[in-house]
């Protein structure tokens, strides 16, 4: 055991991020050393996952208000026991999923999400993983010359396109089933450094996603694709990421600004259902040039 866990076991899952947690029972309750050093595991491995954990929607909370504020999500369908609890759900005869493209959760906010807290409640036999990525991996291997010029930029991120009613126009109504909606509220802009400091360990981190990230400032959509589309493709390279197998009581708590990730489709047929909790953020700063 690392000297810095005295009460943890931190099992990493890849050299770029991700740790298995164990020797935490929420529902036992955490003391305050404990969850300093969750804290610190946190901070360390960017995502972090709890196993066989035998929670109830209060306790979910609980846990969840120990790292913050409750930032309720204005798209998902909110949980039955609680609305601060968001739905992640996709039923037996539903294609689509929620979350399959890579992204960055609710960077569409001036004041971002910090990270998630999700509990798998049902999940499928096999399929239904979930992949990370570290935004730190993706900014450490770039070029001096591609670094000093995304030091200088910022890009807007939006909610419009995402969850407006123009997300919609090709999808089928009958497979969304009610999971997501409120297409009135989708209409969050916000601008971001693309290579922002990151507030809990001071590294850099690169700051743009495929779902969200539109442009950079005084570019335009055009301008800016081509090197968008590099940096998403570039953000996910497999030795960037890790990749989380589910099972029923398994917890993730994901920082929001040092990751991305994606959700796998790969379960027709079968029943997925996740609750998530998401904590509020701080407002970002670019990284020193």
């Amino acid at each position: 055991m690392n000297d810095t866990y005295r009460t943890l076991e931190v099992r990493p899952l890849s050299r770029a991020l991700g740790a298995e947690i164990g020797g935490v029972d929420i529902a036992a309750g955490i003391g305050d050393g404990q969850f300093a050093e969750l804290q610190q595991a946190f901070a360390d491995h960017g995502v972090i996952f709890l196993r066989d954990q035998d929670i109830t929607p209060a306790q979910h909370l609980a846990f969840a208000e120990r790292w913050g504020s409750i930032n309720v999500n204005r798209f998902f369908r909110a949980s039955d026991a609680d609305p601060r609890i968001a739905e992640v759900l996709k039923e037996p005869h539903q294609r689509a999923n929620i979350g399959s493209q890579w992204h960055t959760d609710h960077s569409y906010d001036q004041i971002p999400a910090m990270g998630s807290i999700l509990y798998a409640r049902e999940v499928p036999r096999v399929g239904g993983d979930t992949l990370f990525a570290s935004m730190y991996a993706a900014w450490d291997p770039l070029s001096d010359g591609m670094k000093a010029m995304l030091l200088g930029l910022r890009a807007w991120h939006s909610s419009r396109h995402a969850f407006g009613e123009a997300a919609y126009v090709d999808t089928d109504p009958e497979d969304l089933g009610g999971r997501l909606g409120n297409t009135a509220a989708a209409t969050q802009d916000a601008l971001h450094p693309v290579a922002i400091r990151h507030p809990l360990s001071g590294r850099t981190a690169l700051y743009v996603n495929g779902d969200f990230t539109l442009r950079f400032d005084g570019w335009s959509e055009e301008e800016s694709r081509p090197l968008l589309d590099y940096l998403f493709a570039h953000a996910t390279r497999p030795e960037f990421t890790c990749r989380f197998r589910w099972r029923q009581g398994s917890l993730a708590i994901w920082d929001n600004r040092a990751t991305q990730h994606l959700a796998l489709n790969d379960y027709h047929g079968e029943r997925r259902l996740m609750h998530r909790i998401t904590i509020d953020g701080v407002a970002l700063d670019a990284a020193a040039a």
